[in-house]
This record gives structure tokens, C-alpha cells and sequence, in this order.
């Protein structure tokens, strides 16, 4: 079981669950990503397949994400999070995973739930300060040729796709 939480329980995915939910999230964030943080956060997305980590040891929680220092900055983390899962949800490019993902909706919905309900720190606390995201001299990404979405470098550039 893989564990994404946040406000409410969080998300628990089985191990086939947590595939389909990373691979709609990445098509999304590789077709959206375009400033430092949003790559830090598709670095964050690449990071939980579980083929390369180990089936059932995935996950994090939204609080802790870096979601930035000022009101602007959450703003912009929060709305960018919001529109890659909202793509996702419209099932953008998902007639090319080869398979129906009947649950990828409902992991979609809960987690956009979480997102919304979440009330980063605003006074500088620790949880504010703590990050999952890779930092700018961590994981650097590359674009997988074959499958058009964002790979952590550190793995070849093997994408979620490659790796299944």
C-alpha cells in the first residue's frame, strides 16, 4: 500500500492503483511544466514509480511539499497542482497508456480534494520549510524520446512508461 496524504486520510493506492495514478499525473505535468517548481514537482511525480523504488514504498504528504514562502507563491504552487491534476482528470493522453484506467478519476478527485483542503503554514513554522521536492542541484529531469513525459536523469531517463 502507498500512502499520499493529506486533510482528511490522504489517498492509500494498492500498488496498481499508485501505477495509474503516477503515469495520468505525468502525462499531465509533462505537458504543463515550465518553471523551476513545477519541474521540481514532476521530479516529485517521477519519484514515486514504484518499479524503480520498490512496489509499496511510494508516496508523501502535501504538507510535506514546499509550497512557498509568500501568499503569491502558494497561490501559484496550489493553482499549478490543481491544473495538472485537472488535466489528468480530463484524461489527457490517456488513450495511449493501453489499458482503462476505470479508478484513475476517483484518485484524481481525492486527491485534488486534498490539495484544495490543505492549508500550508503560513508563519515560517518547520512544516512550511520542509520539502519532498528536489532541490536545484538534486534530481535534474530529462524528457523520455519515446514516451514524451519528464524522467528523473539520475534513472537513465527511463520514464514511468519505460519502466513498466
Amino acid at each position: 500500500m502507498n500512502r499520499f496524504g493529506g486533510p482528511g486520510g490522504g489517498l492509500d493506492l494498492p500498488n496498481g492503483g499508485t501505477e495509474v495514478f503516477v503515469e495520468v499525473m505525468m502525462l499531465a505535468v509533462s505537458a504543463l511544466a515550465q518553471e523551476p517548481w513545477e519541474y521540481r514537482f514532476a521530479a516529485l511525480m517521477a519519484a514515486q514509480d514504484q518499479n524503480m523504488v520498490g512496489r509499496g514504498c511510494v508516496g508523501f504528504d502535501v504538507d510535506e511539499v514546499a509550497w512557498g514562502s509568500t501568499a503569491e507563491e502558494r497561490a501559484a504552487v496550489r493553482d499549478f497542482v490543481l491544473c495538472v491534476v485537472d488535466l489528468a482528470a480530463r484524461g489527457y493522453r490517456w488513450d495511449e497508456l493501453g489499458y482503462e484506467p476505470p479508478y484513475a478519476k476517483g484518485y484524481l478527485s481525492r486527491f485534488r480534494a486534498m490539495v484544495e483542503e490543505f492549508g500550508p503554514a503560513r508563519d515560517g513554522s518547520a512544516s512550511a520549510r520542509t520539502t519532498v521536492l528536489p532541490g536545484h542541484d538534486d534530481d535534474a529531469l530529462a524528457m523520455c524520446v519515446r514516451h514524451r513525459v519528464l524522467a528523473l536523469a539520475e534513472w537513465g531517463g527511463c520514464c514511468v512508461f519505460c519502466t513498466r
